[in-house]
């Protein structure tokens, strides 16, 4: 129980450190470009709330060790901190652009390296797994609110369809089973935030931006779609196959006598 203590006591300390340098982010962003305070009250309950949901799910998976693979998705949730208070900050004023793009695209870039550092180290695990796709989903959708800011409201689709499709299996429980792993997805989940982060950057003619973000939309509406029709044709197969009568099944055992059907 002692060394369960020890190990836990160590988890918490390292999801502080996470809060401690994502509030000295905020610091340098203050001392470079003067965040309002929009930014920095977005900014630090980003912090807290990150802390917090963390803190409790290390808690709850009793892990021996952070690992290498979380410090880099750590690493990455504090960028996506600072590219979420510059957003906000954008509302009262005219964003950093540069500094945004900057954020985001190593935030990006960083994306597929926890994975690599976690099967190398032989430290996967579920609750990496899972918070390395939230900040990812989170970082996609606040990149479409600002966005939306330039191309219209309908931008957010983006950001919000993960979200809708988590708050869709609530009602739907077959929504929650595993999918089998696709290149597909995965390409079309990259690209998404390479999309928003082209149309954030405002190096396009906004024909172009509209085009490049409609394209990101309408790929994620295909694989989303694809998706939820494969759960649904399983689940059906699952629900079928639970339903076929008990004499069916044991007249493929060998030996099985089966009864008279009931009339």
């Amino acid at each position: 129980m002692a060394l369960n203590n020890t190990f836990d006591a160590r988890l918490q300390q390292e999801t502080a450190v996470g809060a401690g340098v994502q509030i000295l982010l905020l610091a340098l962003l203050g001392a470079a470009i003067g965040l309002g305070p929009a930014g920095w009250l977005t900014g630090l309950v980003f912090a807290v709330a990150t802390w917090a949901v963390l803190s409790r799910a290390v808690h709850r998976s009793r892990l021996s060790s952070f690992g290498p693979a979380n410090r880099v998705t750590l690493g990455r949730a504090t960028l996506v901190g600072g590219v979420t208070a510059l957003v906000a900050d954008s509302f009262d004023g005219s964003p950093p652009v540069t500094l945004l793009v900057a954020l985001t695209a190593v935030a990006l870039l960083l994306d597929g390296v926890d994975g690599k550092v976690a099967r190398r180290t032989g430290t996967s695990t579920a609750l990496g797994a899972r918070f390395d796709m939230e900040v990812d989903a989170f970082l996609i959708l606040v990149l479409s609110v600002y966005v939306s800011t330039q191309l219209g409201v309908w931008v957010l689709l983006i950001g919000g369809m993960r979200y809708a499709f988590v708050a869709a299996a609530r009602v739907a429980p077959w929504l929650n089973a595993p999918l089998p792993p696709s290149f597909a997805r995965k390409t079309v989940a990259a690209l998404q935030g390479i999309c928003l982060l082209l149309a954030g950057s405002r190096l396009l003619p906004y024909a172009a931006n509209l085009a490049v973000v409609a394209l990101s939309l309408a790929s994620l509406v295909w694989s989303f779609g694809r998706d939820v029709l494969w759960l649904r044709r399983t689940s059906r197969t699952a629900a079928a196959a639970a339903e076929r009568p008990v004499p069916e099944r044991a007249a493929s055992e060998p030996g099985a006598v089966l009864e008279p059907a009931a009339r």
